[in-house]
């Protein structure tokens, strides 16, 4: 079959659900989805109002149905599912009888291979079974760790005759490497949803699809280990913050930086004692170009750190300074424009005592910070991301960044925040 472009709403409101896929089908969307968060949040009524807006595409019900494959299939079906998803991990059983209700209700089957370990083998065996299409899809929480579903779509194209769809974090740059390994059903949903434009945005993957060339596009895609700090660069501390689940943000710690100042790097560890700056400044000497110093001083206000010290540091290529005590020279150091954050500004200063140690764990901003964690600052202050975490917490906080976006741009449409995200319906019951 041609390539079909397949939109997939997951949403948890059906307006915003409603909206969108009518942009993407004056885009040229062929193929529209009910998502699975979107179903579980509004029911089939989703699947009804989707096909009575769009009564000549394709409707796909995203249930991923796991038991009871007849009747889930029946009603998805009755409520104008073109398509049905039913999970590659479920019993025979549940999928047989999903494939004999949907030739009875007129819904194709389509079988999601989500967390099945050997593709290849079920892709073969469900093709024998008699389902319809087969479904290539890296989850969400796996596309944060970096994972993209082409490393093993050529080798299920290559095995079955029936269309083969792909998902998983696909955008204006990997589409047509779906095309290229065999995809007849291209799923797209940030890359389309999440955008500011979704009309045409769908436009310029359809472009990319039908041409089989890649548009080039920083976001709604996925960074790798090697490109943590570029993912770190597009996003804010409150994007990486909400990433993680409202965690990670210092305390009391103040940027005194330049407007639109920011600082990103892998942290280099010291502990010393109020107003000793003979630690501080020997970390320098360790820290490579890009990292940033983290110097846990107890929160003193004697200052161990200032505008010679960030010269240094300047010269060198060393990304920031973080203090859990003072500093001071603050008016030299914006001039230069260092990024230095700390809890206190303090003429003072201390002596060189060399009490302390480099490269040990510390707490600073009531943040515990291991050698070699990512420390990002900015105008909103300083997160800490866990290193063995990078770039699954980079993904998730572009993911918060994209969805932000959307939002924004309804509401400059002329709605309130709390219009577009219904407040009122989902605040906590009890």
């Amino acid at each position: 079959m041609k390539p079909v472009l397949q939109v997939a709403l997951d949403f948890m409101n059906l307006p915003r659900a409603m909206k969108v896929a009518e942009a993407a089908v004056k885009g040229g969307a062929d193929w529209i989805e009910a998502g699975t968060p979107l179903i579980k949040s509004e029911g089939l009524e989703a699947v009804r109002s989707l096909k009575k807006a769009f009564p000549n595409h394709i409707i796909v019900a995203d249930l991923k149905t796991m038991d009871v494959g007849g009747l889930e299939t029946e009603m998805a079906g009755k409520a104008g599912a073109d398509v049905v998803t039913v999970l590659g991990v479920a019993d025979n059983g549940t999928i047989e009888e999903a494939i004999r209700a949907g030739k009875k209700y007129g819904s194709r089957i389509m079988v999601d291979l989500l967390g099945v370990e050997d593709k290849v083998r079920r892709a073969k065996e469900l093709e024998s079974m008699g389902v319809d299409y087969l479904c290539i899809h890296v989850g969400i929480d796996q596309q944060m760790k970096g994972r993209d579903p082409f490393e093993e779509l050529k080798a299920i194209t290559d095995e079955v005759s029936i269309p083969v769809a792909v998902a998983g974090g696909i955008n204006s740059e990997s589409a047509p490497r779906a095309v290229e390994n065999g995809a007849s059903i291209i799923i797209v949903g940030g890359a389309i949803i999440k955008s500011e434009d979704p009309k045409k945005a769908t436009e310029i993957i359809k472009k990319a699809i039908e041409e089989g060339k890649g548009i080039k596009t920083e976001l709604y895609r996925k960074y790798r280990e090697d490109e943590v700090r570029k993912a770190f660069e597009l996003v804010s501390t409150p994007n990486i913050s909400d990433a993680m689940h409202r965690k990670g943000a210092m305390h009391g710690i103040i940027p005194r930086i330049n407007r639109g100042r920011k600082m990103i790097g892998r942290a280099v560890t010291v502990r010393t004692m109020n107003g000793d700056w003979a630690k501080p400044v020997e970390a320098i000497e360790k820290a490579e170009k890009g990292d940033v110093i983290v110097i846990d001083a107890g929160g003193g206000e004697d200052a161990i750190w200032g505008e010679l010290a960030s010269w240094s540091c300047k010269i060198k290529g060393i990304s920031g300074v973080v203090i859990d005590g003072a500093a001071r020279d603050i008016d030299a150091i914006k001039d230069m424009d260092f990024p230095v954050f700390s809890r206190h500004i303090s003429s003072n200063a201390g002596e060189p005592k060399g009490y302390g140690e480099i490269g040990v764990e510390i707490v600073c901003g009531g943040q515990t910070v291991r050698e070699g964690d990512w420390i990002i600052g900015d105008e909103s202050g300083v997160v800490v991301v866990p290193r063995e975490r990078a770039v699954e917490i980079a993904n998730r906080a572009l993911d918060v960044k994209e969805h932000e976006d959307r939002i924004r741009a309804e509401i400059k449409e002329g709605k309130t925040l709390s219009e577009v995200m219904e407040l009122d319906r989902w605040e906590k019951v009890g």
